[in-house]
């Protein structure tokens, strides 16, 4: 198990790992299942070196997503709290029957929990191309009896997790893998915010800006930029968007007038349009121009580095739908 007194800086892949070394070690319910996570350690080494420290515990799937989750379910219904890794959140729309139709209403119909985590790498990489760069937290928040938490920071990574394992409740655990290695803290935390409550991560005046993920970041920096020219950015991040914690948006739009809100996933249908839609409906008062958002485009996500860096949201097209918002 990774020490918390030992480490001087940790990534939030290393924050992952961590998180999994520790709920094995203190409950004998949980076990990792997926397709080379065992001596491999898994597509980015997530389960890294956790089959040796856990033997038996850490056990290689076959390569059918669909597969995965049943065997998942069936585990959770026994009493065990499995976590499972896809080795990319576009993989798991092949066992999108077992989540949605099983997992999610598991409880519904029978009073049984169906405790289980989904671990999705998701967000796009330079080169990583349409078939392994999806955001596709919208499409399971849609679901009744599915969690959908999508950490933006070391400390959530580690902490989330934790309190996902623990949810008596199937949780989707929407992790990013372009933060994996470029995103370091200093220490694990001792101390957490609950899963379902939103942070604001820096207090404005002029505007709210609402976020998860790895756009976090990229909202930050933006803010960051627009400080220079005398404005004051609200950012808040959404830290999980199922269930979404609606009493934080409002509350900070209400001290600045005015709403952005940015996503790495695709327009239609997505998480920035249900902030808006619910700012507008209960909050349309506190508004003091028309809410934005900001997505990546609405096309398959490129290969070429050149075209991937213009597809999703950025510092710099962050800080220009700002600046327009800024004049309405």
């Amino acid at each position: 198990m990774i020490s918390q007194t030992n480490m001087t800086s940790i990534t939030y892949l290393e924050a992952i790992r961590a998180a999994q070394a520790r709920a094995l070690e203190e409950d004998s319910r949980v076990f990792i299942y997926g397709q080379d996570v065992g001596a491999f350690g898994g597509a980015f080494k997530a389960t890294k070196n956790l089959a040796k420290q856990f033997p038996g515990r850490v056990m290689d799937a076959p390569i059918s997503e669909d597969a995965m989750i049943g065997m998942a379910i069936g585990a959770a219904i026994e009493g065990m709290r499995p976590i499972i890794e896809m080795q990319f959140a576009d993989f798991s729309t092949c066992g999108l029957n077992q989540i949605v139709n099983h997992a999610a209403t598991l409880f519904y119909r029978t009073e049984v929990p169906c405790p289980l985590v989904v671990r999705l790498p998701c967000g796009g990489t330079s080169g990583g191309g349409p078939f392994h760069s999806q955001s596709l937290e919208a499409i399971y928040a849609h679901f009744p009896g599915l969690v959908v938490m999508t950490p933006g920071t070391v400390e959530d990574a580690y902490t989330m997790l934790l309190e996902a394992i623990t949810i008596d409740d199937p949780v989707i655990f929407c992790e990013h893998k372009f933060l994996y290695y470029h995103l370091k803290a200093e220490a694990l935390p001792t101390c957490a915010l609950p899963s379902n409550k939103a942070r604001v991560t820096r207090p404005g005046r002029d505007a709210t800006l609402v976020t998860y993920s790895a756009m976090l970041h990229e909202s930050l920096a933006a803010a960051a930029a627009l400080a220079h020219d005398g404005y004051e950015i609200e950012v808040v991040d959404l830290r999980s968007v199922k269930p979404l914690d609606t009493d934080t948006i409002l509350a900070s739009v209400a001290r600045t007038g005015r709403l952005l809100v940015v996503s790495e996933a695709f327009p239609w249908s997505g998480v920035a349009a249900e902030v808006i839609a619910r700012v507008t409906a209960e909050g349309f008062g506190l508004l003091d121009a028309p809410p934005q958002r900001l997505n990546a485009k609405d096309t398959p996500v490129p290969f070429h580095p050149a075209l991937w860096g213009t597809h999703r949201p950025t510092a710099s097209t962050i800080a220009s739908a700002l600046h327009h918002l800024l004049k309405l």
